[in-house]
C-alpha cells in the first residue's frame, strides 16, 4: 500500500460537495457581521479564487511510527506543505505549515479548513505568516476552522497573528471536537492593524467564535470575542486599555491533568511577565483558557509559546524548542 497522502476525498466530503459555495459558508453568520452584506461588483462570493479549502487527515504510520498525512485536499488560496519532523525529543511529531499564495483575505472570501488527527497522531500546525484581512468596500470575509482530535492524539494549532486592515470585516468560527482522552492546544491572536502604516483599530469588525465538544457531542466550552473598534473604544477601561494585542489560548486535555497543568501554566506565564492576563480552569475541568493582552504580537506570542512548553511538559514529558520559520 502506498504511504503517500491520498489527494482524494472520503465519502463524507466528495468532490461535488467541496465545489459548492454552501460548503464554505458558515451555517449561521452573526447579525453584527451580516450588517455588512452586499452584492459585490467584481469577484463576488463564490467566484474563482474566492473559496479557499483545506482538508487534512493525519494518522500515526504503522511502519515508521511517525505522524503522516493520510489524506489531503487543497483549494488555493489555502495550501499546506509536506510534514516535517523537527523535534529530537518527539521524532514522531509532524510539523506542518499552512500557506496562502494570495497574501491575505479579501472581501467576499470564504475559507474553510478541516483538520483531523487519528490513531495516536501528534502534530504542530501553524501558518506561514500573519493572516492579513485586507480593506473591504463591500461585504465581509469568513473562515471556518473544523478540528477533530481523536482518542490518544495530540495537536498544537498555533497560527500567527491576525492583522485586520482599515475597514475590514472578518468572521471566524472554530468548531473543535476533542476526545476526552486527547489534547488540543488552540490559539488566536489579533493585532490592532497595520500600525506601521498609521492604522490603529481602524477595522469594522473582527468576530471570533469558538465552540468545543467532546466525542459524544457534549459541550466543553463556548466562547465569543467581538471586536468593533469603531463602535466601542478599545482603549476604554475594562476593554484593552493601553494594550493593543489580544490573544487567547484554549487547552483541552484529560481531566486528571487539568489542575497540574493549570498550576504549571500559571507559574510559567507569571515568570515571563510584560503582559496582562491569566489562566482559568474551564467548567467541569474541561480544560484551561488563557487570556492575554500585550503591547506587541511578539510579547503575546512569547507567552503562547510558554503555554505550549508547559503543556508538553505535563502531557508529553517533552520540551518545546519553538517554531522554525524562514
Amino acid at each position: 500500500m502506498s504511504r503517500h497522502p491520498k489527494p482524494l476525498l472520503d465519502a463524507e466530503k466528495s468532490l461535488e460537495d467541496v465545489n459548492k459555495l454552501e460548503y464554505y459558508v458558515p451555517s449561521s453568520i452573526p447579525p453584527e457581521v451580516l450588517a455588512y452584506a452586499s452584492t459585490l461588483d467584481q469577484l463576488g462570493v463564490g467566484k474563482a479564487g474566492k473559496l479557499g479549502g483545506l482538508i487534512l487527515k493525519l494518522e500515526k504510520d504503522e511502519v515508521s511510527g511517525k505522524t503522516a498525512v493520510k489524506q489531503q485536499y487543497s483549494r488555493v488560496p489555502l495550501y499546506t506543505q509536506r510534514a516535517l519532523y523537527l523535534e529530537e525529543a518527539l521524532p514522531s511529531m509532524a510539523y506542518m505549515y499552512i500557506i496562502s499564495p494570495s497574501g491575505g483575505i479579501l472581501q467576499g472570501d470564504r475559507y474553510r479548513m478541516d483538520i483531523t488527527l487519528r490513531r495516536e497522531a501528534m502534530a504542530h500546525l501553524t501558518t506561514q505568516g500573519a493572516t492579513r484581512i485586507y480593506r473591504m468596500e463591500k461585504n465581509f470575509a469568513t473562515q471556518i476552522v473544523n478540528i477533530t482530535v481523536e482518542q490518544g492524539c495530540y495537536l498544537e494549532y498555533i497560527p500567527d497573528q491576525i492583522i485586520p486592515y482599515r475597514n475590514s470585516r472578518f468572521y471566524q468560527i472554530a468548531n473543535l471536537h476533542v476526545h476526552d482522552n486527547a489534547t488540543l492546544v488552540y490559539s488566536e491572536m489579533v493585532t490592532p492593524g497595520r500600525v506601521a502604516g498609521g492604522e490603529h483599530f481602524d477595522y469594522d469588525i473582527c468576530y471570533m467564535k469558538t465552540v468545543a465538544k467532546n466525542q459524544k457531542e457534549r459541550l466543553r466550552y463556548y466562547d465569543v470575542a467581538i471586536l468593533e473598534p469603531k463602535k466601542r473604544n478599545m482603549g476604554a477601561f475594562g476593554v484593552l486599555e493601553k494594550l493593543d494585542v489580544f490573544g487567547t489560548v484554549y487547552v483541552l486535555t484529560e481531566t486528571e491533568k487539568v489542575l497540574e497543568l493549570y498550576e504549571e501554566i500559571s507559574r510559567e506565564i507569571r515568570r515571563v511577565g510584560g503582559f496582562s492576563g491569566g489562566a482559568s480552569i474551564l467548567p467541569d475541568n474541561n480544560g484551561i483558557i488563557i487570556r492575554l493582552l500585550g503591547s506587541t504580537a511578539s510579547e503575546v506570542r512569547s507567552v503562547i509559546f510558554e503555554v505550549v512548553r508547559s503543556v508538553r511538559k505535563v502531557v508529553l514529558n517533552a520540551p518545546f524548542s519553538g517554531i522554525r520559520k524562514g
